[in-house]
């Protein structure tokens, strides 16, 4: 019976889509490698290292160079005909007190921190996509298998009753009821059927896989399994500080937030600057007014450099500097706050995880119980009605009982699995995590 189910699975999903099968650990991987949302991070993570450039420039040099050619001529001083010129020009300048370029410095070696910080909370969050999109595709898969393969055995329970209504020894109300009662369990297939596309699907764009025609999407491959568990949330809340990419993001956004306000604030003190000027004349000849000397090498055009400091103290309204100082003020006790919050957040957050596992695990056990028991009633139930000696009601029961059970069995593996997913994604252990290490993690 097993093969035969198998094979109806097999050739039920090659005639809607191809499937190529992928495990946990590859649909993480290629998450990480195709992902479009953790590519667009990492491409402002490049973006970030051109911003740093630019708020360190305010501390570098500055140089212009520039040049004049053109044509003198007329009649000065006993001299005639068109003399032709060039001159260059050049500027210097470099800082040498700002008050805005510590901070300059310190806010561009943090954007690329907080650049690489949101790239690592994308990943986190994408990674747990793809592994809450696995979790639902296996969920609903063995729903559906465990529906045809109920279904398959009411199948075999009409035929046994047709063959009795044949004979003359049931009703034909026995038949119909037999019937309905296998019809019961189609919409429940189908349903389990479509949402294992929809997460399939899911699957497929959380790995970065192509969906246009002809698009092979990924099967997971495996089961889900349910893993006995010792979690203590008390122990697990200095970790969760530590290593939660969200809260380290969050904590760089703090600071970003203080740096450009010191950057804001700098307007309000002088800027001191060491200067070199000159102008660079290749020919000679070259005349200028020099006030009616008679000496004719006074109007002679000569190199120059002048070099000496500036200082440059702006007054700016007040409500230009301190009111974006505010401004940018409030920004960051906004973030100071939204830190607070997920921080305090945690240890419920823990606590309420580690009491819904406990309940998962307080609800499987006796589910096993049931399975059993609702197994063993079916049996005696169909012997008895070979026998004469029970209903179709009791029949209809005793599979109902089953069907339920079971299905609370895969409910509970599947909501632990979800579950563990959610512990990881909360503890922040994202970056470590994998199939095979829940000695490890958990």
């Amino acid at each position: 019976m097993k093969i035969r189910l198998a094979l109806l699975l097999l050739l039920s999903g090659a005639s809607i889509w191809q499937a190529n099968g992928v495990t946990l650990d590859r649909a993480l991987a290629q998450t990480v490698k195709n992902n479009p949302r953790i590519l667009q991070a990492k491409s402002a993570l490049e973006a970030a290292a051109g911003q740093r450039l630019i708020l360190h420039s305010v501390a570098y040099p500055k140089a212009l160079l520039g040049s004049v050619a053109g044509d003198q001529g007329g009649e000065r001083s006993r001299t005639s005909g068109n003399q032709p010129f060039i001159f260059a020009y050049g500027l210097f300048t470099q800082p040498l007190f700002q008050a805005g370029i510590p901070a300059s410095f310190r806010r561009g070696d943090v954007a690329i921190l907080v650049a690489q910080q949101q790239l690592n909370v994308t990943v986190a969050d994408e990674l747990h996509k793809t592994r809450l999109a696995f979790y639902r595709a296996l969920y609903n898969r063995s729903l559906e298998s465990l529906g045809r393969a109920q279904r398959e055995r009411l199948e075999e329970n009409i035929a046994g009753e047709q063959a009795r209504y044949e004979a003359g020894q049931s009703e034909r109300g026995a038949l119909t009821s037999a019937t309905l009662l296998a019809r019961e369990l189609d919409p429940k297939i189908e349903s389990a059927h479509n949402a294992y596309g929809g997460a399939v699907l899911e699957l497929a764009q959380s790995m970065g896989s192509p969906l246009g025609a002809g698009a092979i999407l990924p099967s997971p491959e495996g089961s889900l399994q349910f893993q006995p568990t010792n979690l203590r949330w008390r122990s697990e809340v200095e970790r969760a500080l530590q290593d939660r990419a969200d809260l380290k993001l969050a904590r760089l956004l703090v600071r970003a937030a203080g740096e450009e306000q010191r950057m804001i604030a700098s307007d309000y003190y002088p800027v001191i600057e060491a200067v070199v000027a000159g102008d660079a004349i290749p020919v000679t000849g070259i005349y200028r007014d020099s006030g009616g000397s008679p000496q004719a090498t006074d109007n002679t055009v000569a190199n120059e450099v002048a070099a000496g400091a500036a200082y440059t103290w702006r007054v700016i309204d007040n409500g230009k500097v301190g009111g974006a100082v505010a401004r940018q003020r409030t920004l960051k006790e906004t973030n100071e706050l939204e830190l607070k919050k997920l921080e305090a957040n945690i240890p419920p957050e823990l606590a309420r995880l580690q009491n819904n596992l406990q309940a998962i695990a307080a609800r499987y056990g006796p589910l096993l119980g049931a399975a059993d028991a609702a197994e063993g009633n079916v049996k005696s139930v169909e012997e008895n009605r070979a026998q004469g000696l029970a209903s179709v009601l009791d029949f209809r029961t005793a599979e109902s009982d089953l069907l339920v059970t079971r299905r609370g069995i895969l409910t509970a593996v599947y909501e632990q699995n979800v579950a563990l997913a959610e512990w990881d994604r909360a503890t922040g252990r994202y970056f470590q995590f994998s199939d095979n290490t829940t000695a490890k993690v958990h």
